[in-house]
């Protein structure tokens, strides 16, 4: 469509200081360059000013788009293509419900961890603050959704915080080693050194939050421990803060498990994808029927994260759709 044409409708918008500008905008315009290349209005920029012309839908959404965008710039987060493909999610799926207009700058703006680097962590999407909420709240949670929604990495942050906080004695992270029964015997090394290559993405996020030395200082003592699930069986754990990571390559046993692990003053949290279930066909993923075993359990809590939250990559909120349709025309032509 020529967007000479869609000129029908027109709103200005003030963005504030010039480093406000600059951080909305992006090098060079590339922010708006981003959301015109995907709408039929014009965005103009001049100085501090945002001119949208368009039909009087797209101009009323883009609006909406710009004042969150304008108040999450204001309290200094980064706005780039991930923030405002969230953003604009969020305003479109208001549209759709009905639902009140939610203020993502006052949402998202809490600081979590300070990392040693000076990083500010915080919830980047409303699903990442609902699932931090549910962990303070809950003893044990479930945080299901797909890959580079941060399932992980605010488990770890919230478990240093508990540690921090001496609110628990030690941090527990595990994940089956491999995809059915942790069959490790063709791998070379011993057994520690067969298992961490499994390991590796839970060390990283220590890694980045605590900085090496701190944690391998804690790892040291054992005030943190990284290790297969199989390490967990026979053991009652108290004052902990647990994490299962990759749980929907467990098997139901393995789930009952961990599950009936935890010991009292512990909280645990388990996150997985039930869309990459790497078990045997014939295998029940032990996070799939956790899902419908416990349904309902007072003191549980399910959080689900969808590609709306995803903070990597705005390509891989695209790939998930494009794998979750596939599913979806495979599952209506078996």
């Amino acid at each position: 469509m020529d967007k000479t044409l869609v000129t029908d409708y027109e709103t200005r918008l003030v963005v504030g200081s010039n480093g406000e500008a600059v951080n909305l905008f992006g090098h060079q315009d590339e922010n708006l360059k981003f959301i015109e290349s995907r709408t039929s209005a014009r965005i103009i920029a001049r100085g501090n000013e945002v001119t949208v012309r368009g039909s009087r839908q797209e101009v009323e959404e883009l609006e909406r788009l710009f004042r969150q965008l304008i108040k999450l710039a204001r309290a200094g987060t980064t706005i780039n293509t991930a923030t405002i493909n969230y953003a604009w999610n969020m305003v479109r799926l208001e549209d759709r419900v009905g639902e009140g207009h939610t203020d993502l700058a006052q949402a998202l703006g809490e600081v979590l961890y300070v990392t040693p680097r000076g990083k500010h962590i915080r919830p980047k999407t409303l699903g990442q603050l609902r699932y931090v909420q549910a962990m303070r709240r809950y003893d044990i949670v479930f945080g299901i959704g797909p890959a580079g929604t941060g399932k992980t990495y605010l488990a770890v942050v919230m478990a240093v915080n508990a540690l921090r906080s001496r609110s628990v004695e030690r941090i527990i992270l595990a994940r089956p080693a491999v995809e059915a029964g942790e069959k490790l015997g063709f791998l070379p090394g011993d057994l520690q050194e067969k298992v961490n290559p499994y390991l590796r993405p839970l060390y990283d996020g220590l890694y980045d939050i605590l900085g090496m030395e701190t944690a391998q200082k804690y790892m040291e003592k054992n005030i943190i421990e990284v290790a297969p699930l199989a390490y967990m069986r026979g053991r009652t754990l108290d004052d902990a803060f647990i994490i299962l990571d990759e749980a929907q390559n467990t098997t139901s046993e393995q789930m009952k498990m961990f599950l009936t692990r935890i010991g009292f003053g512990s909280r645990a949290v388990i996150t997985g994808d039930v869309t990459q279930v790497d078990l045997p066909r014939d295998t029940t993923s032990g996070l799939v029927e956790a899902q419908r075993i416990l349904k309902g359990i007072e003191g549980i809590a399910i959080e689900y994260l969808t590609e709306a939250d995803v903070v990597r990559h705005p390509l891989v909120q695209e790939i998930i759709k494009a794998y979750e349709r596939s599913d979806r025309m495979c599952r209506g032509s078996g």
